[in-house]
Parts: C-alpha cells; sequence; structure tokens
C-alpha cells in the first residue's frame, strides 16, 4: 500500500515536472524567438482583417521585399504597425497613381494581395530612394493606410522591425500561413 502511494506521488512529481520545463520553454520561445500580435485597423485588408492574432518571428530575421512585417510601437507614430515591404536601403520606389502601380527599382510589382490599385501617392514625392538601413513600407488596402507614403510615417529603421509575420492564429476558420 505505502509503495503504491510512493509510486503515484513519483507519477505527479514526474507530471509538474514536465509541465514545469513545458512552461518554461515556451516562456523563452515567446520572450526571445516569436511573438503574437493583434492586428488593429484595416489597412491589411483582405490579407489581415481587424482584430487576427498573429504568430511573428522576431529573431534571426532580415527584411525582404513582400514580406509582412510588424513595426515595433515606439517609432514617431506611437503604436504598432502591421504592413508589407515594399522596397529596401537603395531601392528606387516610384507610384503611377493613373495606373495604380508601385515599381521599384523601374519594374512594376505584381501585387494580386492589393483589393485596387494604388491610387494615392500620399504627401511624399516620388521617385524616391530609400536610404539604406531602412524600409519602404506599404498596407495592402492602400486607399485606407497610413503607411511610408505618409511623412508622419516615412522610412521605417530597420531595427524597429519586431519580426515577419508567419501564420494568422485567429480567427480559427483562417489560420494558416500569410504570403
Amino acid at each position: 500500500m505505502e509503495e503504491k502511494r510512493f509510486q503515484r506521488n513519483v507519477d505527479i512529481l514526474d507530471w509538474y515536472d514536465a509541465l514545469v520545463f513545458a512552461l518554461a520553454v515556451l516562456v523563452l520561445l515567446f520572450a526571445f524567438c516569436a511573438r503574437i500580435v493583434v492586428v488593429s485597423g484595416s489597412s491589411m485588408n483582405d490579407t489581415l482583417t481587424d482584430g487576427d492574432r498573429l504568430l511573428v518571428q522576431s529573431t534571426f530575421y532580415t527584411p525582404q521585399r513582400g514580406d509582412v512585417v510588424v513595426v515595433d510601437g515606439y517609432i514617431n507614430y506611437g503604436k504598432p504597425l502591421v504592413k508589407r515591404v515594399i522596397a529596401k536601403g537603395g531601392d528606387t520606389v516610384d507610384i503611377d497613381t493613373d495606373a495604380g502601380l508601385v515599381y521599384v527599382n523601374g519594374e512594376a510589382l505584381d501585387e494580386p494581395y492589393t483589393p485596387e490599385g494604388t491610387l494615392s501617392a500620399g504627401d511624399v514625392t516620388f521617385p524616391l530612394t530609400v536610404p539604406e538601413g531602412t524600409l519602404f513600407l506599404m498596407g495592402d488596402n492602400r486607399q485606407h493606410s497610413t503607411d511610408s507614403r505618409s511623412s508622419s510615417i516615412g522610412f521605417i529603421d530597420e531595427r524597429d522591425i519586431l519580426g515577419k509575420v508567419l501564420l494568422r492564429l485567429y480567427p480559427f476558420d483562417k489560420i494558416g500561413v500569410i504570403q
């Protein structure tokens, strides 16, 4: 009888040990490697919508053109932004609002993720060259996005990027990889 009780206690301690270890791994993972971010606003419609929960890779990431990224809330704009990388340092960006096209280094971007073309150039003058170490970001819902076309946001320092959006975690019927 005493032996059964002892074995049951050992089994319970093993479960607690495994649970504590798993919890510690999760805390370290979310502290250093990944984050969960909530989308606020409609600037990324139809790719992402207000209230979506996203898994963001925050370590060992270098921004690439076309990636959906999260910008730290400590920038001048004052809150985290979810936008798409259009151009990197050294690239030249131009916007043809009549045709609704964005050009990077003279080539029109293929942007199937935008619900309509880019019909507004914001309050900056194009063409422009992106300074080294910075990014030019735009929302997918171009007519309802405050992004690098606005002087209130402008170019984003690469160091202000929290990470790349990997997955939509919520709503559950839309779980999946973000392109």
